[in-house]
């Protein structure tokens, strides 16, 4: 079985994969994210696409590297056609929040593959998720209880903990709302010789 590695510095993704029981390393891909969706977006790219580009990315930077295959990940959440990043502070998640607030959103999650410095698969998905309309006081509280902790997500929520309090519908894949298309993955994995069948 070829050696499996994950391009990515993301704690949950780690974490789903180790829950699974899937034997991998880790190694940052080095990929400038920022300036590259900068360039994305500046061309006209649509959120979705800029998940996909940079998902390819990460795995062909490790690739071209390191032997076995390489998997690269990412997420954008897309409001009403413009792609949101992370916030900095608590007082810009609140705003955010407020933002999202009632309304609905998609979290477009990409994940690639490469190996030898070629894309050999890759899936995307977006799962579209509806914010309720929880009260100011509501937000307040949460915001109070779960602190800094809302800066690690784009959306300022964790689906996986508290943050579920702020939706009232999800639809799509849970394991692509957290990052990590996990079902069809480990498909390509066992077909491939990754992971015994």
């Amino acid at each position: 079985m070829s050696a499996l590695i994950l391009a990515s510095k993301s704690a949950i993704r780690r974490q789903l994969l180790q829950n699974a029981g899937v034997a991998f390393a880790i190694c940052d891909s080095g990929v400038d994210e920022d300036a590259r969706k900068n360039r994305l977006l500046q061309a006209g790219t649509t959120p979705l696409r800029v998940a996909q580009a940079l998902a390819e990315a990460k795995a062909l930077a490790v690739s071209s590297k390191r032997p076995g295959k390489v998997i690269g990940a990412d997420q954008t959440l897309d409001f009403r056609g413009r792609l949101f990043d992370k916030v900095a502070s608590a007082e810009a998640a609140r705003d955010r929040l407020l933002t999202l607030r009632g309304a609905q959103h998609r979290l477009h999650t990409a994940v690639a593959v490469a190996e030898g410095g070629s894309i050999i698969w890759r899936w995307r998905e977006s799962p579209r998720l509806s914010m309720r309309a929880f009260t100011d006081a509501f937000l307040d509280a949460y915001m109070a209880r779960n602190g800094a902790q809302v800066l690690s997500s784009v959306g300022c929520y964790q689906l996986e903990g508290e943050g579920l309090q702020l939706f009232d519908k999800v639809e799509g894949d849970y394991f692509s709302i957290l990052g990590l298309p996990l079902l069809p993955l480990m498909a390509f994995l066992r077909s491939a010789g990754v992971m015994s069948q």
